[in-house]
């Protein structure tokens, strides 16, 4: 699904030497990853355990951690798998 007030630009970073002309060229269009694919979520449940665990210890009411994993394209193309098997709680400061 198509959600424009979620659309964040991006840009690159600035270098002092270019590969490409910068300037835009063309009409603006929207990439999102589940426009063209079904997207597919796989967390490992010790991942999962371990997140649950770290906020129920935790004493705020807000906190940051990290969740990483591997991003994959399906064998037929159709859609892809977002497997999430680390947590990373993060620092404080």
């Amino acid at each position: 699904r198509f959600v424009p007030e979620r659309m964040v630009p991006f840009s690159f970073p600035l270098s002092k030497r270019a590969l490409w002309d910068p300037v835009p060229m063309g009409d603006v269009i929207g990439s999102h990853i589940t426009y063209y694919r079904n997207p597919k979520l796989s967390m490992m449940e010790k991942t999962l355990r371990l997140a649950y665990r770290h906020a129920k210890q935790n004493d705020k009411k807000l906190f940051s951690c990290f969740l990483l994993g591997t991003l994959a394209v399906d064998e037929d193309g159709e859609g892809i798998t977002l497997t999430i098997d680390r947590f990373d709680p993060g620092r404080e400061v």
